[in-house]
């Protein structure tokens, strides 16, 4: 299936998706959520599908933001439409069940910023860019930006960036946790396939009730978070998996995992 203004391919259970607009810095206009969202869609159900990696076309820009030309345009309910759309393609994307890495290879600004916060681990090239500049424009971050900025570095430093409007560098972002790595640029793809490639060895079971787990529980009580991990801990017991991953460890042979 082509898409407008992505690329996408699978390659051995990776499907690599690149926001291909470098002549406007990969701005995320209404076709690119559109595209994202049948995206998403299609890392949760496709079962050749295991991960994914998302980056951005050309040497300057993951995404640098939502595009201003769309934003220009826009009244009241047609601005909390847009934002609404927008939020629900990156928790689709977000709770699709397979791990997600942004490799961030330029400006994530704005919309960029909150695309590559919405993917599980983030790698950043070394000249990448990050920021929340929204208030500048006179408006406020609308694609979850208040909301997973703060659950990322802390309530703190959220507001100061994002009150700002303040753009920080790759080692930065790393120093605050918004990344989880800085590689050389030319590195970058490479070190993001590697990452997933070894998650991508594990059980693929645990791995999704891992990501439910940490992602749900962010949002209950300690007590309801860790009944909700000692349910999942039960579940994994009846599979398959747990019972090959366990006799290959007594084995001390890899553990050939089937997703059952």
């Amino acid at each position: 299936m082509a898409y407008q203004t992505l690329l996408f391919e699978i390659r051995d259970r990776i499907a690599f998706v690149t926001i291909n607009r470098p002549d406007k810095l990969n701005a995320l206009n209404d076709q690119v959520m559109a595209d994202l969202g049948q995206v998403a869609e299609r890392i949760a159900g496709e079962d050749t599908i295991q991960g994914a990696i998302v980056t951005g076309a050309g040497p300057k820009a993951f995404v640098a933001g939502a595009d201003i030309g769309d934003l220009a345009k826009q009244g009241p309910f047609d601005g909390k439409a847009r934002a609404m759309r927008g939020q629900a393609v990156l928790r689709r994307l977000e709770t699709c069940g397979k791990p997600v890495i942004a490799a961030v290879n330029g400006f994530a600004l704005g919309g960029g910023c909150e695309l590559a916060m919405a993917c599980h681990i983030r790698i950043a090239s070394e000249n990448a860019k990050f920021g929340q500049p929204e208030v500048k424009l006179g408006i406020a971050p609308g694609y979850g930006g208040t909301q997973r900025l703060p659950r990322l570095v802390g309530k703190g430093v959220a507001l100061q960036l994002i009150l700002t409007g303040e753009m920080i560098d790759a080692q930065e972002a790393y120093r605050i946790g918004l990344v989880n790595k800085v590689v050389p640029a030319a590195e970058l793809l490479a070190a993001s396939e590697q990452l997933i490639r070894g998650i991508l060895t594990m059980g693929p079971l645990a791995v999704r009730l891992a990501l439910e787990a940490v992602d749900q529980g962010l949002e209950m009580t300690l007590d309801e978070g860790l009944l909700l991990e000692a349910n999942h801990f039960g579940l994994l017991a009846a599979t398959q998996d747990m019972k090959e991953g366990l006799t290959a460890f007594l084995e001390k042979r890899s553990a050939k995992f089937q997703g059952r």
